[in-house]
């Protein structure tokens, strides 16, 4: 349950659990409505005895969620309730609902349920966020007008959500009077703020603490704060975020943050300084060279914290998850993705957010980058000194999980970009196709848009640019022969670049740097451009083509590839891909 005064739905949940406990009459039915579990009633109303997966009442309540989200604003549904407000229980597993429900909405939507009790019954809250598209169920499309729900056509609600597309959580008033700001936090605020090193943020932490704050657009026209700033400088009666240390999978934990009833910004900052404590410097032999980068790059550390606690569903009581697992972060936070974010868009998708105002107030604060900005930092970050690309997932529509995977920071790699002309390190779409390149020795612009999430014309600037790449007076691409025409250009990894790169494997400690097997490089490629012959492989290999035929044969005779003629001869001649199975 949040803290603050602006959650209409929340309000009324809250009134309507207390009119069922002490049975008083139930307040207007405008935001939520009470449900019995389907099945449950028998003849002569006997109720019959629950259970925790009831696939009738999981597609009955998907209709009646449908139809809150669909309204502006969301709103609640009370399980375990008669219509007349006499609580009968229900004995739904919250998981079980929670995930069922997620997909007869066919994904569309994430729920947030929880568990009440009213004069000994068990009963569920299922929250309905606002549905960022129409949600249909079983064929209709419906909203809530007054306290029933009403068919309404796709123009009309398209119409009705732009009229409130202003609408923003976090910037709705609190009940909370600026004079409630805590000192610590406010505090904290100026000491962000001086840390930027920057003028205008200079000036904004001297300003006193009431300008301060009009200043962070935290304060409504009636001088309480908005549930961002409530958030920011007052907190919740639960902690707003868990951060747990431990050395290593399964071991004790070292170090734990989850203190209730304080600011957002105090949680921050503590769990800023904790995870930093375990985030030490890795040891390179070139540390003078290439600065001294620590296990986890500190910005992308920090970054994916802050996303975890800007973009998430705050009208969910839980907190932000951060486990720190050696040099691997894992951070969980409520509430699926939002306004067509997705696993695949994430890095260039135009800046959205659930908390528009909370976010602002980050950035200005210098606790955030600016919006939509914060990504591609990350993802630059990890990669610039050689780690995976972080894994930004959505777990059962209910939670973002982001993984930032690191280790010792590959030396090699930071040395072989430094060398390059003209500076590549900071373009991450230049990066990311490097990186792409070293482990499979061949790209075109087909395979690269996917993989930079960016359009077709993207991906060819980004091969534009490789092939102006050099180490010295050697190029890094060329361009691999025997490609046909209409497939346009395919881009391989040169000799010496690469020697170059395994060379400084071997001398900066790492061992051998290991490329992918000649088999591994043709099936990839065949397998993208359903064909190969033995011009393309030998070229991509730095090998002549006779010597890379037998690699072709073995592949044929697994089964992988196919003869484009059975006589095998003759000028054109390639290899088809065969699909497994």
């Amino acid at each position: 349950m949040t803290l603050f005064g602006g959650d209409a739905v929340q309000r009324a949940v809250d009134s309507a659990l207390v009119a069922v406990r002490d049975g008083s009459s139930v307040p207007e039915r405008r935001h939520f409505d009470f449900k019995e579990e389907a099945g449950r009633r028998g003849q002569g109303g006997v109720i019959r005895p629950g259970l925790p997966e009831n696939e009738p009442a999981a597609k009955s309540l998907a209709g009646e969620v449908a139809c809150m989200a669909n309204t502006p604003g969301g709103g609640a549904l009370i399980v375990g309730v008669a219509d007349d407000g006499t609580p009968i229980g229900t004995d739904l597993d919250v998981d079980w609902l929670q995930k069922r429900l997620y997909q007869l909405l066919h994904h569309k939507l994430a729920t947030i349920i929880t568990e009440e009790s009213a004069r000994g019954r068990r009963l569920l809250v299922i929250r309905c966020p606002p549905a960022v598209e129409p949600l249909t169920y079983g064929g209709r499309t419906t909203w809530r007008v007054g306290d029933q729900c009403h068919d309404i056509d796709l123009a009309s609600w398209h119409a009705r959500r732009s009229a409130r597309s202003g609408f923003d959580w976090s910037n709705e008033p609190s009940g909370i009077g600026v004079d409630q700001a805590r000192v610590e936090a406010v505090s904290l605020a100026r000491s962000f703020l001086r840390d930027a090193q920057d003028d205008r943020a200079a000036d904004l932490a001297e300003a006193d603490t009431p300008d301060l704050l009009r200043r962070l657009a935290v304060v409504t026209g009636e001088g309480d704060l908005t549930n961002a700033g409530a958030l920011l400088f007052h907190g919740r009666e639960t902690p707003a975020l868990d951060y747990i240390r431990r050395s290593g999978a399964g071991a004790d934990s070292e170090a734990r943050v989850n203190v209730p009833e304080r600011s957002l910004l105090e949680e921050l900052s503590e769990v800023f300084a904790t995870a930093r404590a375990y985030n030490p410097e890795a040891h390179v032999d070139q540390g003078l060279v290439i600065g001294r980068p620590r296990l986890l790059p500190e910005r992308a550390l920090r970054e994916a914290i802050v996303n975890g606690v800007t973009h998430r569903d705050w009208t969910d009581p839980g907190p932000t998850f951060v486990e720190h697992v050696g040099a691997t972060l894992r951070v969980t936070s409520p509430g699926g993705f939002f306004g067509g974010v997705r696993p695949d868009n994430i890095i260039n998708h135009p800046p959205i957010s659930r908390n528009t105002s909370l976010s602002a107030a980050l950035a200005l604060l210098r606790v955030a980058e600016r919006q939509g900005i914060g990504v591609d930092r990350m993802f630059g970050d990890m990669i610039r000194v050689g780690h995976p690309l972080p894994d930004i997932t959505e777990v059962d529509g209910r939670s973002v999980l982001a993984v930032l995977a690191g280790e010792n920071p590959d030396t090699a790699w930071m040395l072989w970009l430094r060398d390059m002309s003209p500076d590549v390190r900071g373009d991450l779409r230049v990066l990311m196709s490097l990186d792409r390149l070293a482990r499979r020795w061949w790209v075109d612009a087909l395979d690269l848009a996917p993989y930079l999430q960016v359009t077709a014309t993207e991906a060819d600037q980004v091969m534009h640019h490789l092939r102006g790449l050099g180490i010295g007076q050697q190029p890094v691409t060329f361009d691999v022969p025997g490609v046909p025409p209409e497939r346009g250009v395919v881009l391989g990894l040169t000799t010496p670049a690469w020697d170059r790169l395994a060379r400084l494997s071997a001398d900066t400690g790492r061992g051998l740097r290991r490329g992918p097997t000649r088999e591994q490089v043709a099936l990839a490629y065949a397998h993208h451009m359903g064909r190969i012959s033995t011009t393309e492989l030998g070229g991509i290999l730095g090998a002549h083509s006779t010597n890379v035929g037998s690699v072709l044969r073995r592949l044929e005779a697994e089964g992988r590839l196919g003869p484009s003629r059975e006589n095998r001869r003759g000028a054109g001649f390639f290899y088809r891909y065969v699909p497994e199975g």
